[in-house]
């Protein structure tokens, strides 16, 4: 058969979610803070939907009963004579008795309130009450507001300062351009030199400048160069610390205490107390310049003992309340309105309704996945965190009567606050072992247990792995070296050799 393209029909089969469902798995992903912004971008897009800044909406609190059937929006020919004492609520999905005229009616004088508000706020902010001096303070403030300065803009005002000449200032920029976030220079002056087609010892000379900028140790191009910087700023190049740094960065990194002893002819006890003031010198002096990277969490769930049982409560102040607006609601039910306006305004009523539904399943749905979390860990809200039991997505999804996945998509960013702190939702999850006395032991509380036994050794003989095995049996627990390694390691703690002092 000869080469070349073709055009074929074939048929298969395939699954494709439909954009409702998909919105629909987003909102029940996304943390409350993500779950705004994807409300807000639908409140743009639908101009039916609006926010019920009082509560209107109904709570979700109402667990475990069932929502009445909702009526569909009546189609074009229902609508073409509307009783004249009915309309149709699709916030509530109920029909209420309320003349038509009451909407008007409301929807005037909120446009009443509306214009006072804005004939008082103007009044308010009428030049005729703003005094020069409030004028002054104001104008000093926004003055005041300055941005943060990065590392690199700082070091360039302190290159323009300097004393350089025409030839090297340019160089001195380039070597600033190229010092990362930790402060060090990422590219060597071999490179620099390659790159530009000048001299090395130009590239030398201008970055022996820039390394007596502040912060102290800037430019550097290795740890070991960085803490010597820092050093011979502060006037300590007859320390002892300078002289470890200087030669023995390799058994320091491997805390060889006595091997740097006998090289240089000084006590374990001595060098030790040198380590330790090396320990409080800045590895990147660029830290202080990296940006605010705190994250803001908003839990989801909390915990509570009332009496003797634990009760799951949703923080539902953070998630929007949504309704149909009145106006558009006012709208169907006019005779006059034309059918394309009144099948635009049906079609987004229909999505907005199935917006405010899956809002509140997204509720139902982590509320019942947290109330099966706290049933299954009673003992650690009672306990604590060495309590957690063994607890799998499958077994939360059986019992709500969900797929697995669904569970994941409802526990992923969010948080649940308990008596003993904030934690994520997924924290709660975890595998673990079969003790002697036939009780399950979760992971973490094998880790928290590892974490004591590791605090509570003699620091001048340090537990082996096998030895954290050996007390781990006498409990109860037995499980291999290798997760007792694999553990130590999660928890950011050295072997037994490094955690040795002499």
């Amino acid at each position: 058969m000869a080469q070349g393209l073709y055009l074929s029909q074939k048929m298969t089969q395939s699954m494709v979610l439909a954009p409702q469902l998909q919105q629909s798995l987003a909102l029940l992903q996304a943390p409350i803070l993500e779950l705004r912004a994807q409300v807000e971008a639908e409140l743009e897009q639908n101009p039916v939907l609006e926010e019920s800044m009082n509560g209107e909406m109904e709570q979700v609190e109402k667990e475990g009963k069932e929502r009445e059937e909702r009526e569909e929006v009546p189609e074009q020919a229902d609508l073409a004579e509307p009783p004249a004492d009915v309309t149709f609520d699709p916030a509530t999905e109920k029909e209420s008795s309320e003349p038509v005229d009451d909407f008007q009616a409301e929807f005037d004088k909120l446009a009443q309130l509306d214009q006072e508000w804005r004939d008082t706020y103007a009044q308010s902010n009428s030049p005729s009450r703003s005094s020069e001096e409030d004028e002054e303070r104001r104008q000093f403030m926004f003055d005041s507001l300055v941005a943060g300065q990065s590392l690199q803009e700082m070091l360039l005002e302190q290159v323009r300062d300097s004393e350089l000449s025409p030839e090297l200032l340019p160089l001195a920029e380039m070597i600033v351009g190229n010092i990362d976030e930790r402060g060090w220079l990422a590219a060597s002056l071999e490179e620099l030199s390659a790159s530009t087609g000048m001299p090395l010892e130009n590239f030398a000379t201008a970055l022996k400048t820039v390394q007596s900028f502040h912060p102290p140790g800037v430019g550097a191009r290795d740890l070991g160069e960085c803490l010597r910087l820092q050093m011979e700023r502060a006037g300590r190049t007859d320390t002892l610390e300078y002289r470890i740094v200087s030669g023995h960065m390799e058994a320091l990194g491997r805390r060889r205490f006595p091997e740097i002893a006998r090289a240089l002819g000084q006590d374990v006890v001595d060098i030790q107390e040198a380590v330790d003031r090396i320990g409080h010198l800045e590895p990147h002096p660029g830290r202080a310049f990296l940006p605010d990277n705190e994250q803001y969490i908003i839990p989801e769930v909390f915990v509570s003992k009332v009496g003797d049982e634990w009760v799951v409560s949703l923080n539902n102040d953070q998630v929007p309340h949504l309704r149909i607006s009145n106006h558009y609601k006012d709208l169907m039910a006019r005779s006059e309105t034309d059918p394309a306006t009144r099948e635009y305004i049906r079609d987004k009523i229909r999505a907005g309704k199935f917006l405010i539904k899956s809002l509140h399943q997204r509720q139902q749905t982590i509320h019942n996945i947290a109330t099966e979390i706290v049933k299954r860990q009673r003992e650690f809200m009672e306990l604590g965190t060495a309590h957690l039991k063994p607890l799998t997505m499958n077994q939360v999804a059986e019992i709500v009567g969900v797929h697995e996945t669904t569970v994941s998509r409802g526990v992923n960013g969010k948080y649940m606050e308990t008596p003993h702190g904030v934690f994520e939702m997924k924290h709660f999850f975890t595998s673990g072992f079969t003790a002697a006395d036939g009780q399950s032991v979760a992971n973490t509380s094998i880790k928290d247990m590892v974490a004591e036994i590791i605090k509570g050794e003699d620091q001048f003989a340090p537990l082996s792995d096998d030895a954290i095995v050996k007390l781990l049996v006498a409990k109860g627990i037995t499980i291999a070296r290798r997760t007792v390694a694999k553990y130590r390691g999660e928890l950011n703690i050295l072997p037994s050799n490094l955690r040795r002092v002499y």
